[in-house]
């Protein structure tokens, strides 16, 4: 799928003037009255996306402001899409062009960054055991080709996860949908990627750390209209930030990982999330992030990852090819990173 982005800068530019400033800073509207459930709390139920064009960094050129100003967006996105129209016609990706590109005239949002804390916008640096965990990494990875078995692949090509799914709740490159439900003793957040359903359990304590999970062992409370999801119990393959696409993401916590969630219903269509993650023996500090969750009208449609999907088996089958001819095995251009089991 090709797209010009000429006309979503046009759109951009009519939907930041016509917004203004007021609310694009994160900040909440005045006091209001959500919906409520049975039980007395807000009704969060229904169809979400994360989806954003703000990067979970802040990039170089926005270096010492936490926020754009509408001018300065509307040159950020320009220059997101001048490189998507002048990259060769065989080579630009649709989940750029359509999915973040367009959220932005969707979804103004000013910050320059996803990571509210540090002040920088950055993830902080890894502690020395975070770093000898990652060179350790590394070193696993030599000898081993990129497409020697499936369990060299990334748990995205293998359907197993995308990692964006949470926790932390981050924007993926596309199919950054999902839906909530309630009820009294749980919330549900169902999403659109591969088959990741997170249950939330609105009572009881955590299981002792020998119980360990991907994404995590998730329990709630309400703290005012306010949902505070708390998830431990981890396990030391949790990639926290998603699909990994460069050596920076391919960045994996360890089984202390400690994340808290917080989502509040600002208005009909908004909920205001923020999240926290702690490892002391990954990074030197804890640090957050904060981003709007829009409602759409849904519905969303079962992903169904491997029907239908040759990718991976013609990625292995490509490579006991060129390894039969007798030559170089070369690495796809994407998802060639991997976590070593």
């Amino acid at each position: 799928m090709h797209r010009s982005g000429r006309h979503i800068g046009a759109l951009v530019v009519c939907v930041l003037v016509a917004a203004g400033t007021a609310g694009l800073r994160g900040q909440a509207p005045a006091k209001w009255s959500p919906p409520r459930t049975a039980d007395g709390h807000p009704d969060l139920q229904g169809y979400w996306t994360n989806d954003s064009y703000t990067p979970l960094e802040r990039p170089d050129e926005a270096k010492g402001k936490e926020f754009f100003t509408p001018e300065e967006a509307r040159a950020y996105l320009k220059a997101r899409l001048d490189r998507l129209n002048n990259q060769s016609q065989s080579d630009i990706h649709y989940d750029d062009a359509t999915w973040q590109a367009e959220n932005y005239a969707k979804q103004p949002h000013l910050r320059t960054s996803i990571v509210t804390d540090p002040p920088d916008g950055r993830i902080p640096p890894l502690t020395p055991a975070g770093q000898a965990r990652t060179a350790a990494r590394v070193r696993a990875r030599q000898g081993v080709g990129a497409a020697d078995s499936a369990q060299v692949r990334t748990l995205a090509e293998r359907c197993i996860s995308w990692g964006n799914v949470g926790p932390p709740m981050l924007p993926p490159t596309y199919n950054a949908n999902f839906q909530i439900l309630q009820s009294r003793d749980q919330v549900v957040l169902r999403h659109e990627m591969m088959h990741d359903v997170r249950l939330v359990s609105l009572s009881g304590n955590h299981p002792g750390r020998w119980v360990q999970f991907l994404a995590g062992d998730a329990r709630g409370w309400w703290e005012g209209d306010t949902l505070v999801v708390d998830t431990t119990n981890f396990t030391n393959q949790t990639n926290f930030r998603g699909a990994p696409q460069t050596a920076r993401q391919d960045i994996f916590a360890s089984d202390l990982l400690h994340i808290v969630e917080r989502f509040t219903l600002v208005d009909r269509d908004t909920i205001h999330y923020q999240f926290t993650v702690d490892d002391p023996t990954t990074w030197t500090r804890s640090w957050t992030g904060e981003s709007p969750l829009r409602r759409f009208e849904g519905p969303i449609y079962e992903y169904a990852c491997h029907e239908g999907n040759y990718g991976l088996a013609n990625i292995l089958r490509a490579a006991r090819v060129q390894e039969a001819a007798g030559q170089q095995v070369e690495a796809p251009t994407v998802g060639n990173r991997f976590a070593p089991r």
